[in-house]
């Protein structure tokens, strides 16, 4: 499936590989590969309220200041937030960006190899074959809590809404952990 003109590059209108996710559906599970060439999937991070971002490349200025937020603001969310930051740069460039920026909160993520997350999760852009910017927060079971697919690729993310309903899978997790 393509969708046309969800996405702008600079007002460029680009074209979206695979379906929106929406909130309240099961996040399909992935692949990707970690720095150092693991494959790692979303199962193997379950249990925990997940924010995932996707982004065009950790070496461009937005994706450069979005992962260090991301990365700052982890350190004080709940130890039961993990967050993923997929990109389609090689898990080396992205490890060397985490070592040089001391990016140590967050798990990044390589999809290169078969863009596996980016079809699934609708963000792969079919002109770059890069990932477009999106961010989504899923609860310890794997539901989809939020989305956002940023329309211009040059902005950044929505930051306080991402990161309120990340807490807000958080509290609902501690309530229902309570009930049982």
């Amino acid at each position: 499936m393509e969708r046309t003109g969800v996405v702008t590059m600079k007002g460029s209108p680009l074209t979206l590989v695979g379906e929106k996710l929406k909130e309240g559906q099961a996040a399909p599970d992935f692949k990707a590969l970690d720095g150092n060439l693991k494959e790692i999937s979303l199962s193997g991070t379950s249990g925990k309220v997940r924010i995932i971002a996707s982004v065009p490349s950790l070496d461009t200025p937005v994706c450069d200041l979005e992962i260090k937020r991301f990365n700052d603001e982890v350190s004080q969310l709940s130890k039961n937030i993990a967050v993923l930051f997929v990109s389609m740069d090689l898990p080396f460039a992205q490890k060397r960006f985490c070592q040089e920026f001391n990016i140590k909160k967050v798990i990044t993520l390589s999809d290169h190899r078969n863009a596996d997350f980016g079809k699934k999760f609708g963000v792969l852009i079919k002109e770059l074959r890069l990932l477009s910017r999106a961010v989504f927060v899923l609860d310890g079971s794997g539901i989809v809590r939020y989305t956002e697919y940023v329309k211009e690729i040059t902005d950044h993310p929505d930051y306080d809404a991402v990161l309120r309903a990340a807490k807000e899978a958080v509290d609902g997790q501690i309530h229902n952990t309570k009930e049982a």
